[in-house]
């Protein structure tokens, strides 16, 4: 048999953090509902197993239940399983109880409780929802136990962590990643983590679909799943469903001269207009490489989606050329002075000590322009 296997939609997620910007992100989550319907209907897969977290909160607005529900039922000829996750728990009249109420599409099937179902010709679903946000207790354990049809394909569904099983201590929402082999599983589907990564033989994190932060999964994915028979290892393979990549890179600065080798390689990113860049920057520049800084940031951050720049770990050192450029002499001059002191002296405190070379900088540009 063949499915999807994905999770972590968090349907709802805010990014209030983009602005006016917020909206597009928040829409993507929706088309990349569509595009798993897609890969769905082309890969012949008629099952997308959804392993947690479908909504981001267990509260989400009218409008937002039923986004998902309208994008999944354009699908007709696509089943999708719905598990709750630590996002969206299945509690008494909570988000999966309204989701029933509203009248979910046929093609829609909530798993919300622990008991085997089937999961298309041959196959058996054993889902472990989760009923509250954390739980001390492995959900999948039950699953050992749970008795299927002779010759039927297991396939278990969770939403949790795999790290640090058994090694004692406090855990949320634990999932042993030996569960296939003591459940007699042929593939394990877990949510939670926002990375694709294979736990084991038969275990994985599809990942998100649609990234959601800095230093995390850089495309969305999902995975299309084959299992030739029962006993039979999973043939896994990914493949992007994202709207948006998400890129963290980290620079050393320590000369002008580099910057227009940054700013190539930057502009050289392939999806420039859809990419989400943290970049993080280090090291020491002058007055005048600052400046140059900026103004190339300006033009790399309006073909971006987004850029955010994270500088605290930049220095100024203004040169003599520098400060001359500001003025020989004056206020101007004794401004400058000022601020270098500031900012060079070692007694200063850290957010003073950056306010002083943001002033400078401002002081510089003023004085002598973006082109210098």
């Amino acid at each position: 048999m063949r499915f999807i296997h994905t999770a972590d939609w968090q349907i709802g997620k805010p990014f209030k953090q983009f602005g006016d910007r917020e909206s597009v992100l928040r829409q993507a989550r929706l088309v990349a509902i569509e595009n798993i319907g897609r890969l769905a209907a082309k890969e012949g897969a008629a099952h997308v197993l959804v392993a947690g977290d479908v909504y981001d909160t267990e509260a989400p607005t009218p409008r937002t239940l039923l986004e998902p529900l309208e994008r999944m039922r354009r699908f007709s000829d696509v089943q999708w399983h719905m598990l709750p996750g630590n996002h969206d728990p299945h509690r008494p009249k909570g988000v999966w109880d309204r989701v029933l109420e509203s009248g979910a599409p046929a093609n829609v099937h909530l798993h919300l409780k622990p008991e085997p179902v089937d999961f298309g010709p041959g196959a058996m679903l054993l889902p472990a929802p989760l009923t509250r946000k954390t739980e001390g207790a492995d959900l999948t354990e039950w699953m050992d136990r749970a008795e299927t049809p002779p010759g039927a394909i297991r396939i278990g569904v969770a939403h949790g962590s795999v790290v640090g099983f058994g090694s004692g201590g406090e855990a949320t929402n634990p999932i042993d990643p030996r569960r296939p082999a003591l459940a007699r599983l042929e593939y394990l589907a877990l949510g939670d983590w926002h990375r694709t990564i294979q736990i084991g033989p038969s275990v994985w994190y599809s990942g998100t679909p649609e990234p959601d932060r800095a230093g995390g999964q850089e495309a969305g994915q999902a995975l299309v799943v084959e299992i030739p028979g029962p006993g039979a290892p999973a043939n896994v393979t990914s493949h992007k469903v994202g709207s948006y990549r998400w890129l963290t890179i980290e620079e050393q600065l320590s000369d002008a001269g580099e910057l227009e080798d940054l700013e190539t390689r930057l502009r050289g990113l392939p999806d420039l207009s859809s990419t989400i860049l943290r970049l993080w920057l280090k090291g020491t520049l002058q007055l005048s490489g600052r400046a140059e800084l900026d103004r190339r940031l300006l033009g790399i951050g309006a073909a971006m989606f987004y850029l955010d720049v994270d500088d605290t770990g930049l220095a100024i050192r203004p040169s003599a050329a520098d400060l001359e450029l500001i003025d020989f002499g004056g206020v101007l001059r004794h401004a400058a002075d000022r601020l270098k002191a500031v900012a060079e002296d070692a007694a200063v405190g850290p957010v003073e000590k950056r306010r002083a070379e943001d002033a400078l900088v401002q002081l510089f540009v003023m004085a002598v322009g973006t082109g210098a």
